[in-house]
């Protein structure tokens, strides 16, 4: 509580006085009084709009589970986010990076340009949570006949980012700048032979007109329990490269394995190889990293030894030094350890989605609005993912803050949890009001720090 004493000196008019006071306590207020109404006002206006569209996002939600297709061919999704960003009144742009679209809302208001993104596409993975709205979706994934499922939540993210757009749209007089959709295809990967997600996106000009200033996105996690947001400022999710090993020996009878070269036996020890570069030659402590085998082919019957065997895998680092480190090093393993039997090893690495960063500056300014998305007993700091997310090619252009949000059930244990990418993979739908929250206040407190400015 504050005291103010005045004196009147002789002479001083009533009137005057009035007027000073009136002066003084308009003064007051906007210094105290305003601020902590302007502080308070979002906050519950936020979570009574993201409660308005719960409804509808769980809604899309259901539809887009129910209905889910391969990166570069979500075209019936690509449809619905379009005709309902057009009935919101913004300009509407579609067939990016083949079928992605971008919403652009102009506030009414100048200010910056902030872009939120979602991604569209399912996975070759035949459902069995036992959700009503289950898929029963099929489709051909190279060369074969797939269950389709959205087994890594897609479908939740460009439900909530609908529904961010419906709620900054209802503000658009207001906006204190422009607010970019980006509802992305293929982050799971292009299909063979094609191009595509985040990365063709950008190399269409995405980011050219208009051109953000930061990025945010968000991304469900069925181990993270609902309500709950987790963040790591700087390295945040892995780099993922591919490689292929060629090893090629010679062929022989099975029964007289000296008269040729196994490159079946040299592969195998190739692998064993392959995994000291992590466990011997890789300083850990440093930054995790992973290389996996994931296929190996070779043969064609029992008693032949083949003349050559192939093997692809991935390539897991956070740190841009100890990638480049690790593909010397297989490289290397690779080839003398195929000489030292005789044979010969051709490796081939393919460079894939970078490490995703986020900014430590915008990640420690846009905090508070997590918490206050959240409540700040709710918001995490991870610890970093070997998994990897395209969002990267963004976070490469402009400072990015990429994040995750809880979709597991309350009370549940995470080791229980199906992980992503599974038949069983499942998501309490009660989380999403928290990523309509989240988003939203991002880009208003970015947008209103920039006016402040």
């Amino acid at each position: 509580m504050y005291f103010f004493v005045f004196k009147i000196k002789n002479g001083i008019s009533m009137k005057n006085y009035q007027t000073n006071l009136k002066g003084l306590v308009k003064a007051l207020f906007l210094l105290f009084v305003l601020p902590a109404v302007l502080s308070a006002q979002p906050k519950a206006d936020i979570d009574n709009l993201a409660k308005s569209v719960e409804s509808k996002v769980i809604e899309w939600r259901r539809d887009f589970h129910q209905h889910p297709e391969l990166s570069n061919r979500e075209f019936r999704t690509a449809e619905i986010v379009a005709k309902h960003l057009k009935s919101l009144g913004m300009e509407v742009r579609t067939g990016i990076a083949h079928t992605g679209v971008l919403g652009i809302l102009k506030g009414g208001k100048p200010g910056p340009v902030v872009a939120l993104r979602a991604d569209m596409d399912g996975l070759p993975v035949t459902e069995r949570a036992p959700v009503p709205f289950a898929s029963k979706e099929r489709s051909t994934y190279l060369g074969q006949e797939v269950g389709v499922m959205h087994a890594c939540g897609h479908d939740t993210h460009t439900a909530i980012l609908m529904g961010v757009a419906e709620i900054l749209t209802g503000m658009k007089k207001d906006l204190q700048g422009t607010v970019m959709f980006i509802f992305q295809p293929a982050e799971e990967g292009a299909p063979p032979g094609e191009e595509g997600g985040a990365q063709l996106m950008l190399k269409e000009g995405l980011f050219d007109n208009p051109t953000p200033e930061v990025a945010f996105g968000l991304h469900i996690s069925s181990d993270l329990e609902v309500g709950k947001i987790r963040y790591k400022p700087e390295g945040t999710m892995a780099a993922a490269d591919m490689f292929t090993i060629k090893v090629k020996g010679k062929q022989s009878h099975g029964s007289r394995p000296w008269t040729g070269v196994d490159p079946i036996v040299t592969s195998a020890q190739i692998i064993l190889g392959l995994q000291t570069i992590i466990s011997r030659q890789t300083e850990l402590t440093k930054e995790a990293a992973v290389i996996t085998v994931g296929k190996i082919t070779s043969g064609v019957r029992n008693n032949i030894i083949p003349e050559e065997a192939e093997m692809i895998g991935t390539i897991r680092t956070l740190d841009t030094a100890m990638q480049r480190d690790i593909h010397e090093r297989i490289r290397k393993t690779a080839t003398l350890i195929a000489e030292s039997q005789g044979a010969t090893a051709e490796v081939d690495i393919q460079i894939g989605y970078p490490v995703t960063y986020n900014n430590p500056q915008l990640t420690a300014k846009m905090l508070p609005s997590l918490y206050k998305a959240a409540g700040e007993e709710n918001v995490l700091v991870s610890r970093p993912i070997t998994g990897a997310e395209d969002f990267s090619f963004y976070a490469n252009r402009v400072p990015g803050l990429f994040f995750f949000l809880g979709g597991m059930p309350k009370g549940m244990n995470p080791i229980d949890a199906a992980p992503h990418h599974t038949p069983d993979f499942f998501i309490d739908e009660s989380g999403f009001t928290t990523g309509v929250k989240a988003l939203t206040q991002l880009t208003l407190d970015y947008m209103a720090s920039k006016a402040k400015k």
